[in-house]
């Protein structure tokens, strides 16, 4: 009985995620009877609480791909350092591959200031005001693995003075 319980409070987590799907790939693959065609999703999922992920899943249908990536993406969700008007902390620069996003400290009202693919990220991990930039590869696993790795690195004061051993007001 407790078993199911606690299946029924996973249903309901997963539940308060919504999902987004960034892009969906025709992949080839070539043998010797002719070509093998399947289809590659990735797919970011977030509760916009400050939990966030990204997976990518491939099938032979459409449909298939896209519920694999989103299986996947739960098993690798992030938890994402939020200020308290919905911005990064501090500003930061996250390198994944050929791939740099710049993450810069917005005031109360600018918005998501954010190409598309990184735009997907930040919306979904709750983000409400944040500016970005990417820099060199713009491939978009790319740039949304460099996003949440970016993501994932941040670190609120209270976590860099409790590491540091001193107080929030003299880290400032």
């Amino acid at each position: 009985m407790n078993r199911d319980h606690s299946n029924n409070d996973a249903v309901k987590q997963q539940d308060e995620f919504e999902d987004k799907v960034v892009t969906i790939k025709r992949v080839t693959k070539v043998v010797k009877g002719g070509r093998n065609m399947r289809f590659s999703a990735l797919v970011v999922v977030g509760d916009k609480k400050g939990h966030v992920g990204v997976g990518i899943g491939k099938s032979i249908e459409i449909p298939e791909a896209i519920r694999k990536g989103k299986e996947d993406a739960m098993k690798h969700l992030v938890t994402v350092a939020l200020d308290e008007n919905g911005s990064v902390p501090h500003d930061y620069t996250s390198k994944f591959s050929g791939s740099s996003i710049v993450f810069k400290r917005a005031g109360e009202g600018v918005g998501i200031i954010a190409g598309g693919a990184v735009r997907s990220v930040l919306e979904l991990a709750g983000f409400k005001n944040v500016r970005s930039k990417i820099l060199g590869s713009n491939n978009k696993k790319n740039v949304v693995l460099a996003t949440l790795k970016g993501l994932g690195e941040l670190k609120t004061p209270e976590q860099v003075a409790a590491a540091r051993g001193i107080a929030v007001s003299d880290l400032v």
